[in-house]
């Protein structure tokens, strides 16, 4: 738990720091056959064309491998979106890439449900599933 230096810290945090994957902190899986999810209805971002705030929500799960990742680093790390420059589907991806290099995990999926802009309500998935994991029957089911 030493690598742990956000949760509890009673400082607060730099939101014009752009999200960064040494955001994110981890801790010791408790096991490897259990789906971690956590729903984020307050994600925003900028349009890199516009500077427009897009709002929307951001879901996570994932099957950890060894690590799972602190919700505290989590929701600061996605907070500093709200000064990131970029199109939805490149956040999402980054979003993914980055949770992927710290948490190596078996299966990892991130939605953004993007609130519409022009008529069209935008859904993007990012999706990583380890070479030679397969979901089992519980938790493929939704």
């Amino acid at each position: 738990m030493n690598n742990i230096t956000q949760l509890g810290s009673g400082q607060l945090y730099d939101t014009i720091t752009l999200p960064d994957v040494c955001d994110l902190e981890t801790f010791d899986s408790p096991s490897d056959d259990i789906m971690i999810k956590f729903d984020c209805p307050e994600f925003t971002s900028n349009c890199p064309v516009t500077g427009q705030p897009d709002f929307g929500s951001i879901t996570i799960e994932y099957v950890p491998n060894q690590k799972c990742v602190e919700t505290k680093s989590l929701k600061i790390y996605l907070q500093r979106h709200r000064n990131f420059k970029g199109f939805m589907e490149q956040i999402v991806t980054r979003i993914r890439e980055h949770l992927v290099t710290v948490l190596d995990p078996n299966m990892l999926r991130v939605v953004g449900k993007f609130n519409p802009r022009g008529g069209i309500h935008p859904t993007i998935e990012a999706l990583y599933i380890r070479d030679g994991y397969h979901l089992s029957d519980e938790l493929n089911e939704e």
